[in-house]
């Protein structure tokens, strides 16, 4: 049994796929250097020169493997060197993404975010080169995805530009595989879009929390579910940073809860969806201290200088000190935001589902006519 096959045989994939996989030898599309990121462990640098075997073992293994970081400006290999830009994406998780998108021979599939070109190849084998269309934001590794596709034979169309607006010269698709994560769905993919279609695509509205989300195209929108947990790079235009940034003490409000924030931390991604519905760009991190103190910190995506806030929970308390700053008051918007959530059964990620329209995301529970 080869490499391929071994791979095949681990993720267990339909027969469809498994002839995709036999068509495109994976080590064609990993660069002589990256960083092997296994899942659930420790990255470790490969090298084909130096270690050759180690190097043929993480290809075809199911480990994403870093290519890229800041943006071409750091080393792929250096954690240090700031954040990952681009990457091979691991076997397991890929080709999940492949099985959601299920499309049809012949079907006309348009990919957001070629990276090294290994997945643009295997719907090549899948549907055929000439009906994928693959756009990818990078120029510099739109030029070795072309050359990684041309050594394993084949030729999509590669567009080098920003995958918010797809390729319309292209549309309809039938498909649209998206690699990186994005904050919202962009409607352009939708217009691209046949009625019927499908997108599959890590939706990231908190950046930190991914949900792989298949969407079906109508005329007027899209609607679908999430299907478990997808941690992604952002789309480069949908970046945001994420800080919780203590400043203005002296302007904060101080008051207190009788609201546990460690409840509040425990309720999970479902509280996490109500919250970005009902509270949008909140985000919320937890904080343990050695001395069994434990405080949850609110802020706003991609507003550092924004309103923040802080409950702090201490053993033996009955109230929890609340500090808020800024126009908006976050710890009370999570507050009523888990109000909902505990109103409506406490739904977990399961109950939930994404409209996209023309207006923007909207998530709804258990029917798409129930918004939040």
């Amino acid at each position: 049994m080869n490499n391929n096959e071994e791979l095949a045989a681990s993720l267990d994939v339909g027969e469809k796929w498994l002839e995709a996989m036999r068509a495109v030898p994976r080590e064609l599309f990993v660069p002589d250097v990256g960083l092997a990121c296994p899942e659930g462990g420790a990255g470790y640098p490969i090298g084909r020169q130096a270690r050759p075997e180690e190097w043929l073992r993480a290809v075809y293994s199911d480990a994403a493997i870093i290519t890229q970081r800041e943006d071409g400006k750091g080393d792929p290999l250096k954690v240090s060197d700031g954040l990952a830009s681009s990457s091979i994406s691991a076997p397991g998780i890929a080709f999940r993404c492949l099985e959601l998108l299920a499309p049809r021979d012949h079907d006309r599939v348009l990919e957001v975010g070629t990276g090294t070109g290994y997945t643009a190849a295997v719907l090549s084998a899948r549907v055929g080169e000439k009906n994928v269309t693959t756009v990818e934001v990078d120029a510099g590794i739109a030029r070795q995805a072309a050359a990684n596709l041309a050594g394993a034979g084949f030729a999509p169309t590669l567009i080098v530009g920003d995958g918010r607006a797809g390729f319309s010269d292209n549309a309809p698709y039938d498909r649209v595989h998206v690699t990186a994560a994005v904050a919202e769905v962009p409607f352009t993919w939708v217009e691209q879009t046949r009625p019927g279609g499908v997108i599959v695509a890590p939706w990231q509205p908190l950046r930190a929390h991914g949900l792989l989300t298949r969407l079906t195209t109508t005329r007027d929108g899209a609607y679908g579910r999430f299907h478990g947990p997808a941690g992604y790079m952002m789309l480069r235009s949908h970046r945001a940073e994420l800080v919780w940034r203590f400043r203005d003490e002296d302007d904060a409000d101080v008051t207190a809860t009788t609201l546990d924030p460690r409840t509040v931390f425990a309720a999970g991604p479902g509280l996490q969806l109500a919250t970005v519905a009902l509270s949008p760009g909140l985000a919320y991190w937890e904080k343990h201290f050695d001395d069994g103190s434990f405080s949850l910190l609110l802020f706003m995506v991609g507003d550092p200088e924004g309103p923040w806030a802080v409950c702090d929970w201490e053993p033996g308390h009955d109230h929890y000190e609340v500090t808020q700053y800024g126009e908006r008051r976050l710890w009370d918007e999570l507050e009523d935001a888990f109000e909902w959530w505990v109103r409506h059964d406490g739904p977990g990620v399961d109950r939930f589902g994404l409209t996209v329209a023309p207006e923007g995301d909207r998530l709804w529970l258990d029917e798409p006519t129930r918004l939040v």
